[in-house]
């Protein structure tokens, strides 16, 4: 009989700094005062729109977040600058994205009891990359000292889910031993913080899994994979257009729609009936339904969305133990989201219970995992 290919090990990383509301609101509403006292004219004469203002009041009701992690907390409350500043660092030394994806990757080495020696695969999956090439997963392969080969993927904020279909195929298929997927999410440089309705959203954090065969797993906690499922759809309602071709298209690159932008409403309207379907289909695959699913590690990006798709597949107003939120502190941390949530829920769950790990995001794109705890 053909050994599970089994999830063995988790690690999280967390930023030591974080930003309230209070302080984001604080900082935007300075510079929206600012922009419309300065722009007075363009407003009046109807060449501009005025910044409307903010309170921590609208972010917690529209999206359930009340603070946020950053990676560099110093400029982005800088009226003047309303950005992170983070200082370049040589070609010779270790990448921003590199180092955060290391303390994620020993963390989950260290849950899986592996060491750098078992891992022949790395995988690095997030919603942006700070460069091309070389790789930023075969910088950190270099870095932990593993063997073998690695490469990155994006797939916005379902990037880890398709990275853990990767994983699972590669051990299922005996291409490679021991997988280790990292997602280090440095989202705040892309995050737009001079817009009121977006300024808000995202967080940065690194998570990471190992994936490898059950018979070689050697960890208190191991999660079987029984399948993967992944759809992916069209949609012009989540963009972010910076890259290197902006510099041929002498585009600002500090410019709205360079940045992350969304058409909020239409997400939700659309996204919530895919998931509910794409979620409802992958359960009937093993003759299984929302009854049997002990835990359900959803993706975190607003805690209205989260709410609906749980209350649609439970027929009721789901637990926080059935379906944990962490954005409440963690923010939409892209791909990350249901990673951190499997990471501080999990361990409580018993032989044979069934989990779900599920991203949405831009792309559309959908990703999930039936998991089982042996």
């Amino acid at each position: 009989m053909t050994s599970p290919v089994v999830i063995s090990g988790s690690g999280l990383w967390k930023p030591a700094h974080s930003i309230s509301n209070e302080e984001l609101v604080m900082a935007y509403n300075a510079y929206a005062d600012q922009f419309n006292h300065q722009h007075l004219k363009e407003i009046e004469d109807g060449e501009l729109k005025p910044k409307p203002l903010s309170s921590a009041e609208f972010i917690e009701k529209a999206s359930g977040i009340k603070s946020r992690y950053v990676y560099v907390k110093e400029g982005v409350l800088d009226i003047d600058r309303m950005r992170p500043d983070i200082p370049e660092r040589p070609e010779n030394e270790l990448s921003d994205q590199a180092e955060m994806a290391i303390y994620a990757a020993k963390d989950a080495l260290k849950s899986a009891n592996k060491t750098p020696e078992d891992i022949d695969v790395v995988i690095v999956a997030c919603a942006y990359t700070q460069r091309s090439y070389p790789a930023l997963a075969i910088e950190v392969q270099g870095a932990l000292g593993i063997k073998g080969f690695a490469f990155d993927m994006l797939v916005a904020c379902s990037a880890a889910t398709f990275a853990l279909h990767r994983a699972y195929e590669m051990i299922a298929a005996g291409t490679a031993k021991a997988v280790l997927v990292i997602n280090p999410e440095l989202t705040s440089p892309q995050v737009n913080y001079c817009d009121r309705d977006s300024h808000f959203i995202f967080g940065d954090v690194a998570t990471a899994m190992i994936v490898e065969n059950a018979d070689t797993a050697a960890s208190e906690h191991i999660f079987e994979i029984m399948s993967t499922k992944a759809v992916t759809q069209y949609s012009n309602n989540i963009r972010s257009n910076f890259g290197y071709v902006s510099r041929a298209n002498d585009t600002d690159p500090f410019a709205e729609d360079k940045l992350f932008h969304q058409e909020g409403r239409k997400v939700f309207k659309e996204v919530c009936p895919m998931a509910v379907e794409h979620i409802s289909e992958h359960l009937a695959r093993h003759e299984l339904s929302s009854e049997n699913v002990s835990r359900w590690w959803l993706h975190q990006a607003n805690i209205n969305m989260n709410t609906l798709i749980s209350r649609k597949l439970l027929g009721k107003q789901p637990t926080l133990e059935e379906a944990p939120i962490v954005l409440d502190t963690y923010a939409n941390t892209a791909s990350a989201g249901s990673i951190i949530a499997f990471y501080l829920y999990h361990k409580d769950l018993q032989s044979g219970d069934i989990g779900l790990l599920c991203s949405f995001g831009a792309g559309y794109s959908i990703g999930s995992l039936i998991l089982k705890k042996l």
